[in-house]
């Protein structure tokens, strides 16, 4: 496991408060539909996703390099499509993000530090 510099360690722990944010969010909506019309929740979450695609992109190169198995490219990926096509994100999509991959991210983050 390579050794983490202060600041990749100041990203990660910034990657898991916003997805502790999310979560906390979420909490209590029972499906998509719901999220989507808790207009301020929904917004909430996609600019923590924002967070998370930013915040992916300030890790050291060599440090993203070493966990090949993260989906570095996907999660800034996410992060554009959200700020370049806000009106048209899906929020079934989201909503399937946040229950799926969320969980593994924040394992993986918590893992990495």
């Amino acid at each position: 496991m390579p050794s983490i510099s202060e600041k990749d360690r100041a990203n990660l722990l910034a990657i898991l408060d916003a997805i502790q944010k999310i979560e906390k969010y979420v909490k209590g909506l029972k499906d998509a539909d719901e999220f989507y019309q808790d207009e301020r929740t929904f917004d909430a979450v996609l600019m923590n996703f924002v967070v998370i695609g930013e915040t992916v992109a300030k890790l050291d190169e060599a440090l993203k390099n070493s966990y090949p198995g993260m989906p570095w490219k996907k999660i800034k990926g996410f992060r554009n499509i959200i700020a370049h096509n806000y009106f048209g994100v899906d929020a079934e999509e989201v909503w399937q993000i946040i229950h799926k991959n969320l969980p593994i991210l924040r394992s993986n983050v918590q893992n990495m530090l």
